[in-house]
């Protein structure tokens, strides 16, 4: 039997936020632990419903099953997941279908899947699966995205310290999704702002998983409404969940990466509403 643990998580208003302090921001968007050998950890978010967790398999299987506030027989039953492997070499079953997965290789898991099953190929170097869910409407090939097959994007200026890539996994141009899309953003060494000049997108919210940090380096990421912003510093490994009317950005003591999943009503990537850095308060 699978351990899942899963936590509520509901959305706040923005007005609210503005009166949140440090324990309250913490509390509400950050999601502290994403990983456990052996578990399956889940948030689920009032977000576009959104679901973020990871599972880590060491020498025994494990299956994403359904959770009470789904009301559904599988998990997919009303959903699609997308799913990013951070660890060692890993296998996700699908429906009896074997997908290899090695670090930093991607699945789209379409509606009405019934059985997702995670196992890594070595106890000693156990995969890390990071997994994005949210509702479907609608069923679509399950469909393995390897390294070859994102779509990666050069951005930004060594001058501005934020010199990045963006490798793209799920979206619309890449792969057949409902509203779920996912990549990887990695910053240059040097580098340490991502997403800035900082933007807002009402149409979807995001998440991000901060990875690549070093144990004595640490992120501030900065939230909330771009005229009055807020704060959480956070470790590697560690989650945390950006509303669509917030902006979502970050300075890093060092150089780092973090994987982004959104979902919302738009599936243009573009799709953004700019600020200038000069206009934060």
């Amino acid at each position: 039997m699978t351990e899942i643990y899963f936590e509520e998580r509901y959305a706040s208003n923005p007005d609210d936020v503005k009166r949140y302090d440090t324990n309250q921001l913490r509390k509400h968007f950050l999601v502290e632990k994403v990983f456990e050998a052996n578990k399956i950890l889940l948030t689920y978010s009032m977000y576009d419903r959104f679901i973020v967790g990871g599972a880590v398999p060491v020498g025994k299987l494990l299956s994403l099953e359904t959770i009470d506030p789904l009301k559904s027989k599988h998990f997919c039953d009303r959903r699609e997941v997308g799913v990013i492997n951070i660890g060692g070499l890993g296998t996700v079953t699908v429906d009896g279908k074997d997908y290899e997965l090695r670090s930093r290789e991607g699945l789209y898991i379409g509606m009405g899947t019934t059985s997702i099953v995670f196992n890594s190929k070595s106890a000693e170097d156990p995969a890390w699966f990071y997994i994005n869910s949210a509702p479907a409407h609608q069923s679509f090939p399950t469909t393995k995205i390897g390294q070859e097959e994102t779509i990666t994007l050069d951005l930004g200026k060594p001058e501005d310290a934020n010199e990045r890539q963006i490798i793209q996994y799920i979206v619309a141009a890449n792969v057949s999704t409902c509203q779920l899309q996912m990549g990887i953003t990695q910053l240059k060494t040097g580098s340490v702002w991502n997403t800035m000049p900082p933007h807002v997108h009402n149409r979807r919210m995001e998440v991000y998983l901060y990875i690549d940090l070093a144990k004595d380096q640490a992120i501030g990421h900065f939230m909330g409404d771009p005229l009055e912003t807020r704060h959480i510093w956070m470790a590697n490994h560690q989650a945390v969940i950006s509303p669509p009317w917030s902006i979502h950005c970050a300075s890093g003591t060092s150089n780092y990466s973090f994987v982004w999943g959104m979902a919302g009503e738009n599936l243009d990537f573009m799709d953004m509403d700019k600020m200038e850095c000069t206009e934060l308060r």
